[in-house]
């Protein structure tokens, strides 16, 4: 069946439907004429006549009424489909992909996203935490989360949290049986807890800043460890000196299982943004996370 066929079959269920070229025409949004006209190539193509007409009304004849019995199902059938359709627009549904660090996860992303899920129980979103940086298209990916000083100029970027610090910090035990560090250069002297880079494959080296003076310290230590998790229980236990954010460590600076050192040396480093790639057609469900990490 030819296309113009069947967008002429449905002209003809409407004229079938209102009983008027008139009415079908309104409803259309047409003239009557092209109507009449298209009715007429359509019996000329079939050579069957649909339709009787009389100056008062339009009926189907008997090789109409089979065309209607015909035709009907199997519209209300393609309506239904596309309701369905509209619904998965109104109602956002679908899995979001997402790359990010220990830390982007549990310091702004699963917080703002618990609300979400909880008003949309149609979205699915899968965290991946992994602290080395992925390729999101190749690994498919809907978008990834790093901070603005590690993103591809590419990709577009949401900033989706503040900035924060990294700061080092060891026990009260640790801190007692020596002397605790009053410029960087001091760790050397200290067991301090080291973090692998995914990325590089290399040590972490601790960056510090103070009157616009940066230094770099590559420390030494017993433990290496690629989680911040880890090192900070392992700080707490007396095993070093961790340099890890400073959000994480808040609670246990406060219950005085964790002192603060070189507080003043601790810079600022650029927020959390997530990014994706610009030539896509994002999903509502995808538009939504986004809209939910944004907010401050």
């Amino acid at each position: 069946m030819k296309r113009e066929d069947l967008n002429d079959m449905l002209w003809f269920l409407v004229v079938a439907e209102e009983r008027s070229f008139t009415k079908a025409a309104a409803k259309l949004g047409t003239s009557q004429s092209t109507i009449s006209h298209t009715i007429k190539k359509l019996e000329a193509r079939m050579g069957l006549r649909l339709l009787t007409r009389t100056t008062r009304s339009v009926s189907p004849t008997e090789a109409g009424e089979r065309l209607i019995r015909s035709l009907a199902p199997r519209i209300e059938e393609l309506e239904s489909e596309i309701d369905q359709l509209m619904e998965i627009r109104d109602k956002p549904s679908g899995t979001v992909r997402i790359t990010l660090s220990d830390h982007a996860l549990a310091s702004v992303v699963w917080p703002k996203l618990r609300p979400l899920l909880s008003r949309y129980p149609d979205i699915k979103v899968e965290l991946n935490s992994d602290n080395g940086f992925r390729n999101i298209v190749e690994e498919k990916f809907d978008a990834g989360v790093r901070l603005g000083e590690s993103l591809d100029k590419d990709m577009v970027a949401v900033r989706i949290g503040p900035d924060w610090r990294l700061v080092a910090v060891a026990s009260p035990d640790y801190l007692a049986a020596r002397p605790a560090p009053q410029v960087p250069q001091d760790l050397v002297g200290h067991d301090c807890i080291n973090h692998r880079q995914a990325r590089s494959g290399g040590l972490y080296a601790w960056e510090f800043e103070k009157d616009g003076r940066e230094l770099r310290v590559r420390v030494d230590g017993q433990l290496i460890f690629n989680t911040s998790y880890a090192m900070i229980d392992a700080a707490v236990h007396g095993y070093g000196i961790a340099y890890v954010p400073e959000d994480l460590v808040a609670a246990d600076i406060a219950a005085g299982r964790l002192v603060r050192i070189l507080d003043d040396w601790s810079p600022f480093f650029p927020g959390y943004y997530i990014y994706y790639p610009s030539r896509r057609q994002n999903s509502p469900a995808f538009r939504l996370v986004i809209e939910a990490l944004r907010q401050s």
